[in-house]
């Protein structure tokens, strides 16, 4: 009888453990953001966090959703994933309307429709980040959906997804390196990051994920620790960058 219950509570204590760490998946992605969204909205400037970071996050959680109807893992995974991609949409609208406050000039509208490159991803609106995801969203769909039926295809665009999330930051750490600064960026934000990868990268490979998760999971922890020792490097840059005009990120 003392057995039976001894199974039954560690069987009991296992669910509890599993929902726990499940439930960290989902929604400890976005929190390394919380920080970095209030000090935009506090210092009134998004000089500091780079758009690319939104950029790479959109597109690898929306080719990991598109992953989930060919090959299918688990549900906290594919939440994520869509809670990234709506957090993501919060960043953008918050720094476009910051970066248009602080602009000096309203006279050059640079818009998706205008169908500049030189513009890409740099644009004055926030309408045109939603319809440049909708387009991309639209084209990798119809894609996914014809070649379906060929895993050689669905486990690139897996591959393709987790690689490009494990380029997160490598916008902000040549960002940094360019300015020779960190400032503007939120420290905590990085730490989180770090945190948050080391987690989901063990989490990857205990829940025995597909293994495209874990390896690039594990290039995702490098950057992070490389943005950590900008930090440390670049602690005596203290003054504020000089800046030129507003060229966005």
């Amino acid at each position: 009888m003392d057995w039976v219950i001894s199974d039954e509570l560690s069987l009991t204590v296992g669910h509890v453990v599993g929902w726990v760490c499940a439930g960290a998946m989902i929604v400890g992605g976005v929190i390394p953001y919380v920080p970095q969204y209030r000090q935009i909205k506090r210092e009134r400037n998004a000089e500091g966090f780079s758009l690319l970071v939104c950029l790479t996050l959109l597109v690898a959680n929306t080719l990991r959703i598109l992953f989930w109807f060919g090959r299918h893992f688990e549900y906290p995974l594919l939440i994520q994933s869509i809670i990234m991609n709506i957090t993501m949409f919060a960043m953008i609208h918050l720094c476009v309307h910051i970066r248009n406050i602080n602009q000096l000039s309203q006279a050059h509208q640079r818009l998706f429709t205008d169908l500049k490159m030189r513009d890409f991803w740099n644009w004055s609106d926030f309408q045109s980040y939603l319809d440049c995801m909708m387009v991309f969203s639209i084209v990798a769909s119809v894609l996914m959906y014809i070649f379906m039926g060929y895993m050689i295809f669905v486990e690139t665009v897996g591959f393709i997804a987790v690689f490009t999330e494990a380029m997160l930051g490598l916008p902000q750490l040549i960002k940094n390196f360019k300015n020779k600064s960190t400032e503007g960026m939120s420290i905590t934000m990085v730490f989180f990051w770090t945190c948050g990868d080391i987690f989901k990268t063990v989490y990857f490979k205990v829940r025995e994920a597909p293994i495209q998760f874990w390896i690039c999971g594990s290039i995702q922890v490098a950057i992070d620790i490389f943005i950590l020792l900008q930090v440390y490097c670049y602690r005596s840059n203290t003054e504020p960058v000089k800046r030129g005009p507003h060229r966005g990120d």
